[in-house]
């Protein structure tokens, strides 16, 4: 078995949609904005070898969108994904599966590339396709808060590919890789639990954004049903914290991952540091 992580893009965000009703005086201190109250956001893949399946979680925000948005989220680096495959020697042809957290356009959007006659053509294309079932049907009659996030370049090329799949409950995806179901940000959001060397580690997606998030209150505003999303979060981070798990940041484009200790706030940062830091300790 085998983990790594894939960078594949970076862009921006406004701070108040990041960290919701949370002021700036007190979230700019761990999550600096720039001068257009902007901060900086990553889009950083996790990649795990089982067996003869070659998993990613998640494929960025790729190439399809307009140039309106990508100038808007001030995209950078959009060559990344590719390069990053490149760089651990591997092909995205050899990706067997690709997973989806959910279909927000800056989880899937790279699943397909926009060639130079205009076609989505697919980036991995040996993968099948999975997403949790309820986070398709949000996806296809998407309620008026998150409309802005679903868009049909992305979600047409996965059904019409024919290797689309849903999960319907959570449970365990491999042997060792458990994916949990969470509706608070969106509906059926899966956060992928993976056992690997006596370690566990948690790809927490957008329920943890990044590591400025494991306060409760920083909830973002793009959250569905942000009080549920603070209760999955709370209990999440007490398995966390009592389980020693290493959480890997998708968002976070300061700290890739960290582990969480239990104090008398509850659940707290212990460690913040690389994937390799934490995987030789």
């Amino acid at each position: 078995m085998e983990v790594n992580l894939i960078h594949a893009e970076d862009f921006k965000l406004d701070g108040g949609a990041c960290f919701g009703v949370v002021p700036k005086s007190i979230w700019n201190k761990i999550y600096p904005a720039d001068e257009n109250n902007m901060v900086e956001i990553a889009t950083r893949l996790f990649l795990v070898r089982e067996d003869d399946r070659l998993i990613l979680f998640d494929t960025g925000i790729g190439n399809k969108q307009r140039d309106k948005l990508l100038a808007y989220y001030y995209v950078a680096n959009r060559d990344n994904l590719i390069n990053s495959f490149t760089n651990l020697g591997i092909s995205p042809d050899d990706v067997t599966d690709v997973v989806f957290t959910h279909l927000h356009f800056d989880h899937c959007g790279g699943a397909f590339r926009k060639n130079d006659d205009g076609e989505a053509i697919a980036v991995f294309r040996n993968a099948n396709y999975w997403v949790s079932r309820a986070q398709w049907d949000a996806s296809q009659k998407p309620n008026q808060r998150e409309r802005a996030s679903y868009y049909k370049e992305n979600l047409n090329p996965l059904m019409e590919s024919g290797k689309l799949h849903f999960i319907e409950q959570e449970g365990n995806f491999t042997p060792n890789i458990f994916l949990h179901l969470m509706d608070g940000h969106t509906d059926g959001q899966l956060i992928p639990v993976v056992h690997y060397k006596n370690k566990t580690l948690a790809y927490v997606a957008d329920l943890i954004p990044t590591f400025a998030h494991l306060s409760l209150p920083f909830l973002t505003s793009f959250d569905v049903r942000p009080l549920l999303s603070l209760e999955e979060k709370q209990q999440f981070l007490q398995v966390a914290a009592d389980n020693n798990y290493i959480l890997v940041f998708e968002h976070d484009a300061l700290h890739p991952c960290c582990t969480v200790q239990n104090t008398d706030r509850g659940a707290q940062v212990d460690e913040t540091g690389t994937l390799e830091y934490f995987m030789n300790k």
